[in-house]
Order: C-alpha cells, then structure tokens, then sequence
C-alpha cells in the first residue's frame, strides 16, 4: 500500500517530469538523493561528494537535494518511493532488491564469498556487475554505481568468539533472505528491522546484536548498547546507486552526461575513503572502551567459515547458482 508520504511527492515529481520535457529549463532539474545512514559515513560523504560535483558539471542545471538518515524514507518504503518518481536517486544496501524478484543481488550477502577488496572490486567493477544492473531495467530502475561500505564485524551484549555463542541470540538483519539463512546456520533468531531503528532495539534489549561495517556501528552510536563485537569481516555491505529510469532517460544529453562524470568522480572518492573510514571508526569505538573487541583466531574463522558454508548451496536456487559462479570465477585469485 502506498504510504501518504510518497503520494504526496508524486505532484512535485509530475511537474518536474514537466519541466524536463519543456524546451527551456527555467528553474534547475531537481534530484532528489535519499538514504538511510549518517552523512558522516562513506555513503554519505560520497552522496554530498556527488551533490558537489553534479550541481558543478551541469553549471547549475540540475539542484542535487540529499536527504540522510531516513529524513525522507526508510528501508521499507524508498524503492517504492524511487519507482514512483517521489524521489531521484537512492543508493540501497545490495540486500534491498530482493522484494523487486531480482534476488541475483542477495549474492553479495554470502558469508565469506569476498576474500579481499581487489576481489570484490572485479565483481563490481566488471561484467558481473553491468550483468546484474541489466536485471533492473524492467523494474524502471537504472544502476549507476557500486559504493562500498565494507567487511561486517558481529555485536552483542555477549562475546562472540565461535558460532555456539550465537545460539538463541536475537540478531537484527536488514531484509535478506541469504542473511536469515546466515543467522539460522549460527544458531540465532534473525530480526528484521529498519536501519533507523536498530540502536533503540539494542539499548532496549528487544535485539540482542547485529552485524554492520565499523562505520556504520559507529555513525550510530551503536559500540554505547554493545559490549562485545568479533571482528569477523564474514560479510559484505556495500550499495548500488540507481535512478529512476524514466527521469534518467528524460534527462537532456549534456545534462546527463555531467552527472555521469559526477557520479564516476564520486564513486571513486567513496570507494577510496571507505576502508579509511571504517579503520578511523574501529580505532575510535576501541578507545572509548565502552566495547570489547575480539580478533577470531585461525582456528576460530575455521569454524565460522565451516558453520556458514552450507548458506552458499542452501541459497543457489534463491539467487541463481550461475550468478554465484560467476561472482566466484571472477573473484578466483
């Protein structure tokens, strides 16, 4: 069902449509730039990045509006959102596009498929990637970009050494079906819960723990209601940036040019603070002492990646086991 609030952005959106397909643009195309986490996080940096850079290659023809931490919309509601016109532009975790029935991007949510950054970028950065944009065509969405965030760490109120510490514990998820199966095969009750939500869920006790990149635990204050995080890098968070199609494609030429070198520039600066971001908020919440960090053991990330396995074979019917294999042949190293 439709939410008031994006009924409510469909008369804006309609008149911008016509103001796109007028001769002359009088006032700047405006695009609105919504996501859920801080600015202060490498998403965030990179869409204010792209703000800067779009208004200044289309001189002005274009007005980049971001709205942060779900100002706008939350988890649930912003690819509606997107689809209908109410807003532009979104950069949603890679979990999100499940809903649509385009679950090849649940890929990137399988523990331990990324053995490195380099690796991951030759998925992102290649053909594997433009292959699963492809898939977003008829849902009236383009793909623009991949942003990382980075490698997941695991928290609670409990340490979190080997996968019989996460029996009965209650572990927030963003929606994902291969992270359900993953919080399942470590023996813990999944949560599905918004992003906005999940710190007041913790300090509360109605989630025991989740899993997030350190910037985005620490951006959320979330090191304040966890005492014990495992630095596990079991799992990957980055965002695709789309558009809506039907406005990307009514964009004039020169002007969509210019937000395509915005968006290449932005990228890479996003992609390249984001491991110095989550090193810079690692060191910080350890210097507050408020959570103990813990780094598996050889022996340890055996057992993790020996309980987590069986998520790959238990989910290749949901994602595709040709999409899986060709994420593994092109991150072979």
């Amino acid at each position: 069902m439709l939410t008031r609030r994006i009924l409510g952005a469909l008369a804006g959106a309609t008149a911008l449509t016509l103001a796109i397909a007028a001769p002359a643009v009088a006032e700047p195309i405006v695009l609105k730039f919504s996501h859920v986490v801080s600015p202060d996080t490498p998403k965030g940096k990179g869409a204010a990045k792209f703000e800067e850079l779009a208004e200044l290659y289309t001189d002005g023809a274009v007005d980049v509006e971001v709205y942060p931490n779900s100002q706008l919309y939350k988890d649930k509601e912003e690819l509606e959102a997107l689809q209908l016109g109410a807003v532009q532009m979104l950069a949603p975790s890679l979990a999100k596009f499940g809903p649509l029935g385009v679950q090849d991007f649940e890929v990137f949510d399988l523990p331990f498929i990324f053995p490195s950054y380099d690796a991951l970028h030759k998925v992102t950065q290649g053909d594997v990637g433009k292959m699963l944009f492809d898939k977003l065509a008829d849902k009236g969405i383009a793909g623009l970009a991949y942003w990382d965030n980075g490698f997941k760490v695991m928290s609670a109120n409990s340490p979190l050494h080997v996968p019989d510490d996460f029996l009965g514990l209650k572990m927030r998820i963003q929606s994902s079906k291969v992270l359900e199966a993953e919080m399942n095969a470590l023996g813990a009750v999944p949560q599905v819960m918004a992003f906005s939500e999940v710190y007041q869920a913790l300090q509360t006790g109605v989630v025991d723990g989740t899993e997030n990149p350190p910037s985005n635990m620490y951006t959320q204050k979330m090191n304040e209601v966890q005492s014990d995080a495992t630095l596990s890098y079991h799992g990957y968070l980055g965002y695709a940036v789309i558009v809506n199609k039907q406005f990307w494609d009514g964009l004039p030429e020169d002007v969509r040019a210019g937000l395509e070198k915005a968006m290449a520039e932005a990228t890479e600066y996003a992609n390249g603070i984001a491991k110095e971001e989550n090193d810079k908020a690692l060191a910080a919440m350890m210097e507050t002492g408020t959570t103990t960090f813990h780094e598996l053991t050889e022996e340890e990330r055996a057992e993790w990646i020996a309980a987590l396995a069986p998520v790959h074979e238990e989910m290749a019917d949901r994602i595709g086991a040709e999409t899986i294999a060709a994420v593994k042949a092109a991150t072979a190293e």
